[in-house]
Parts: C-alpha cells; structure tokens; sequence
C-alpha cells in the first residue's frame, strides 16, 4: 500500500490536532480520569477526520478506508491509550453499519452530526455474560406499535458516560437463532430508562467507560439499522473496521515506548555506561521494532484487500492477534530497561504498559482471533 500525496495530507493534518491539542493535555486529562469528548471530537470532526470514509452527503470525504488508515496511524501518537479508542469507537466502530444501512432520515439525525463532532457515540455489544461471545448477548428490544422496547444492559462502553447515543446490538426475536434474532439500533441516551454507571479500569484512565441499564427505554422503531435480524451480521462487519483501526493506532504506541526506551537507556547509567551499550539491549529492541515492521506490513496488506472489496477477516484477525501478542510483550520488555523508574507512574512507558492490557483483550480476545483464523483456515473438524 502506498500513501498517496492525500493520504500525507491527512497524516499531517492529522499529526498536527494530536502535537498541538491533545498530547500537551493528555497528563491533565489522565489525572482528571476523563477527557473531554465533545470538545476533542468536535475539533476532530472540523477538520474532517471523524468521517473520512463515510458519505459525502453526511459530511464524510467518501475516500476509501485508507486513508481512514492514514489518519488512524497517526492517532497511535497520542500518548494515552483510551483517547485514541475513544476516537475509534466514534470514527470506525460505531457508525459503519449506520452509514452503510441506515435510511437517509436515520444518517441525516444521527451520522451527519457525529461526524460533524457535533454528537459523541458509543457501541454497545458487551454484556457482563458475553463479552466476545456477541451471539450471547442478552438486552431484549421488544416492538411495540411505531416503537422498540428495550430492557437489558451493556458493559464495558467507551465513551458510555458522555456519548449522545449508542449503536446498540439487541435481540428483536426470540426466533432464529443468535445469529439471525439480532438488530443494531441508533438509541439515545437522555431517554427515560436510561442508567449508566461509570467504572474504574486498571488503565485508560483519560477514557470513559460505563456500565448502562436500560429499563423499559422506549425507542422509535424507525432508529432501527438496516433490517430486523440483521444485527449480528451487520455487527461482523463493523469488528472488520474496528480491529484494522485498533491494529493501526497500537503500532504508534508500541513504537513510542522503543523510542523513549531508546532515549532513556543513552542517559541512564550502570556499572559505568549507558544501558544501552549492552548489546543485549540493543538486539531486544531491535527485534521489537522488525516485530513491528512485519505487523505494519501485515496491516498494510489488510487494509489493501479491504478496499479492494475482498473479506479480510483473516488478516484483520491475523493482525489483531499479532498486535495483541506483541502489546503483551513491547511495553514490559521496555519497562523492564527503565528499571525502578519504569514503575513509577509518571513515567510514559508505565502508561502504556497498563494501557495495553486491554489490547490482547478489546474487540476480540486473542483466543477468539486464533479460533477465528483456525476456522477460516479450514482446521475446524466440523467443516
């Protein structure tokens, strides 16, 4: 895949809103245990990076997922791990489905605004029971005359406590199956019936996350995505987007924490020379970063056959899994090299160590990955 003078001009852009209005903030921010999504989102959305790939009639630049790509890999610059899901959730998780199969009066009220920056979003799928299990989820939207009837609740949602609305995935029938009884719905969240619960994680702490109940909430049934029953496919779909987004953004990560290990190791000394003069250090590193060059390709690869319409769900999980492997070992090997330092929390490197937990984990445990690319690969003795 080669970026095109486009796709530079969107890094820059790009790499420029992160320099300028989001790293020098990202301290205040992580203390504060929340940053502020409408006004980032909205800063994002003016310069047109909320909604790169999605129609031009709803505000998008209905440019291919590349240079969705492009923008994303600069969003991995941002030193906080939950600001740049948060982005995600807005930019490539939540609104795919709405954008692909909703109805024009749907995307006029819901998507033109949340890529304008206008509305945060938020997905909900996790259930406390069913996490990357998403056939199990159990929140029941029940029709009533024009509207849904929702009782149930979801776990887990970036941006839960300050987003306008949830995409939500929610059983319609108790018919067909769990792959063909569930729906994707645009739901609001100021409605009466709505409860949300802010949670505290072991990282992200910029990033809000919520648990939220929905009792009796009463949506019309012309929110509804796409067809009844659909859901689960239409969700398949959006994981496709969300894992090459989160697969993108870590690579700036996990290269950030090799290069302030780079830089701390020529200035910390023992037993009279830098550490980095040993060459056991030199040879970790650099196996880190061809780790990381071969998990770029892999992307890169990914994101190629994608906008050329072709199903990537192996190499989207291929790289989620990769990525996933490597958050585990990257951070701590680097934070290792910073010794005592490394576990003070002041530290960026002691940041991204516990934010990167939630990537082996986040839209799609690495097992679930490696059962995915094992069936795709025909090694399931059912098939």
């Amino acid at each position: 895949m080669q970026w095109t003078h486009e796709h530079l001009e969107i890094k820059r852009t790009t790499r420029r809103i992160v320099d300028e209005h989001i790293n020098p903030f990202v301290d205040e921010w992580e203390e504060a245990g929340r940053f502020p999504a409408h006004q980032v989102m909205k800063r994002l959305g003016d310069a047109g990076l909320l909604g790169i790939s999605r129609p031009e009639q709803y505000g998008g630049m209905g440019l291919d997922f590349s240079y969705e790509i492009a923008a994303v890999e600069e969003f991995g610059r941002i030193h906080a791990y939950g600001i740049s899901s948060a982005i995600g959730i807005q930019s490539t998780m939540s609104t795919p489905a709405l954008a692909k199969y909703g109805t024009d009066e749907l995307r006029s009220e819901w998507l033109a605004p949340t890529v304008a920056g206008d509305l945060v979003s938020c997905l909900g799928v996790s259930e406390e029971g069913s996490g990357s299990d998403v056939a199990n989820v159990k929140t029941y939207a029940r029709r009533d005359g024009d509207d849904y009837v929702i009782n149930g609740s979801k776990m887990w949602t970036t941006n839960g406590m300050q987003a306008d609305w949830m995409c939500m995935l929610v059983n319609t029938s108790q018919d067909n199956g769990p792959h063909r009884n569930k729906s994707l719905i645009v739901v609001p969240l100021t409605l009466p019936g709505v409860t949300r619960q802010e949670l505290k994680k072991l990282g992200l702490h910029s990033s809000d996350t919520a648990r939220s109940y929905f009792e009796d909430v009463r949506v019309p049934a012309r929110y509804l995505i796409g067809e009844a029953g659909k859901g689960f496919r239409y969700q398949m779909e959006q994981f496709q987007e969300e894992r090459l987004y989160v697969v993108a953004r870590s690579i700036g990560l996990l290269e950030d924490a090799i290069a302030t290990t780079v830089e701390y190791t020529r200035q910390r000394k023992a037993f009279g020379k830098a550490i980095i003069e040993n060459q056991f250090v030199q040879f970790a590193l650099a196996e880190m970063q061809t780790e990381i060059e071969a998990l770029r390709a892999l992307l890169h690869k990914a994101v190629e056959a994608y906008v050329g319409g072709e199903d990537v769900t192996t190499l989207a999980s291929m790289a989620k899994y990769k990525m996933g492997k490597l958050a585990e070992s990257i951070p701590g090997e680097c934070l290792r090299f910073w010794g005592g330092q490394g576990f003070m929390a002041e530290n960026r490197i002691s940041r991204t160590y516990r934010d990167m937990k939630l990537a082996p984990i986040g839209g799609g445990a690495n097992e679930i990955m490696l059962q995915v690319i094992a069936k795709r690969l025909g090694m399931n003795a059912a098939d």
